[in-house]
């Protein structure tokens, strides 16, 4: 169990610090503007004993009201989000989402009105050995993978299943070059069935920042969550958490000032807390 901290960070005061928790050197981050106040000093993250789903004090990471608030935050930042890649089909999308491992969204943006002109339907792609598909998707890179999984997947959809992408999480899992992750956007974005929770690097490096989790391997962090957010909210709560480590929740120097989750995280690199922060509370 663990116990509550002795002190905290002054209320509103910039985090200091001279190395991350994975030992990388960073930058200084800058406390939130304000006006006709002078700037608070900054002042080292406090020491904390690791935590367990419930600390001496009280605290549970894990508690449905918490849980609740923190989908009710991500709401308000992110209403009507949706999967970033573009897409007019099952089969674009599962081809998109192949593409975009390693890579970002815009680059496969970039990449797939083409390539969808060029080959039209998923027998287009069947008809392809690897080695012609390549040119085409190099610059998302390892291209060469890539484009044994995309013309695999072709064939197995259009010898096993009439050439319409499957529907279900065990089929989808048979295709060439498809985890639970590619399954997971395919069948939640398109199909609307909430059967898992996509955990991509920005998932797993929040759900870690706010305590949902301590795993590090993808399944044990789906598993995790999918036990604390409604399987209404599954899909939903992807696409949200995704956006939210774009444009907020960065890896490096998260804009915590900016964050409606900000009160509710007590990440160890936050980098302006209004909360006590919790040392295990890593990326």
């Amino acid at each position: 169990m663990g116990a509550a901290l002795k002190s905290a960070p002054l209320k509103g005061a910039p985090l200091k610090r001279t190395q991350s928790t994975q030992g990388r050197n960073t930058e200084n981050a800058s406390a939130r503007p304000t006006t006709g106040r002078a700037p608070v000093n900054a002042r080292k993250a406090p020491q904390a004993v690791a935590l367990k789903k419930k600390s001496a004090s009280g605290y549970d990471p894990l508690a449905p009201e918490r849980v609740r608030q923190i989908i009710a935050g991500l709401d308000q930042l992110y209403p009507g989000v949706t999967c970033a890649l573009i897409h007019r089909s099952a089969w674009e999308l599962l081809v998109a989402t192949i593409l975009s491992a390693q890579c970002t969204d815009v680059r496969v943006n970039m990449v797939t009105p083409v390539l969808f002109e060029k080959y039209p339907t998923v027998q287009d792609f069947a008809a392809l050995e690897p080695e012609q598909l390549e040119p085409d998707i190099r610059s998302t890179g390892f291209f060469r993978n890539k484009a044994k999984s995309v013309v695999g997947a072709a064939r197995k959809i259009v010898a096993d299943f009439g050439g319409n992408v499957p529907q279900t999480m065990e089929e989808l899992l048979s295709l060439p070059g498809v985890a639970r992750k590619t399954a997971n956007v395919v069948l939640g974005t398109w199909f609307k069935k909430n059967e898992g929770i996509v955990v991509d690097t920005h998932v797993t490096r929040i759900s870690r920042r706010l305590e949902l989790t301590k795993q590090e391997d993808a399944r044990k962090i789906e598993e995790d969550l999918m036990r604390i957010i409604p399987r209404e909210r599954w899909t939903d709560f992807s696409h949200q958490v995704i956006w939210h480590g774009r444009k907020l929740c960065v890896a490096r120097g998260p804009k915590c000032a900016d964050c409606a989750l900000e009160m509710l995280c007590h990440a160890a690199d936050k980098t302006w807390s209004t909360v006590e922060i919790h040392k295990d509370a890593n990326p």
